[in-house]
């Protein structure tokens, strides 16, 4: 019965740990979502800023807002400007980019002290 338990868990995890990379994973996500950050960007702008394929952002944006991250703000003056924006919802990756972010820097230097 422990064994069952303990497989479920492992399950359940994996499981979790699937649907956050699927959410945030690959090359560009946090990227985007560290780009916008600093405030909002129309997609030209964020396509220099991360020097990203027109393709690939638009696939990347597209998937940000399905998972509730971006917004896609539209103003319909004249002429029509576009603009993503985080949403509320994004907030909550800040301890995961923090710990990223913190274990990046590690990485790095125990790979350069390896290297010396």
């Amino acid at each position: 019965m422990k064994e069952l338990l303990e497989k479920k868990a492992c399950e359940s995890k994996l499981g979790a740990i699937d649907d956050a990379l699927y959410a945030i994973g690959g090359k560009w996500k946090l990227k985007i979502i560290i780009a916008l950050k600093e405030g909002n960007k129309r997609f030209n702008e964020l396509q220099r800023a991360l020097d990203i394929s027109a393709r690939m952002l638009s696939r990347e944006l597209k998937d940000l807002e399905l998972n509730g991250f971006v917004e896609r703000k539209v103003y319909t003056d004249t002429p029509v400007i576009i603009e993503y924006e985080l949403t509320d919802y994004s907030n909550s990756l800040s301890d995961i980019l923090e710990a990223l972010s913190s274990w990046g820097i590690k990485h790095r230097k125990k790979l350069i002290e390896e290297r010396s």
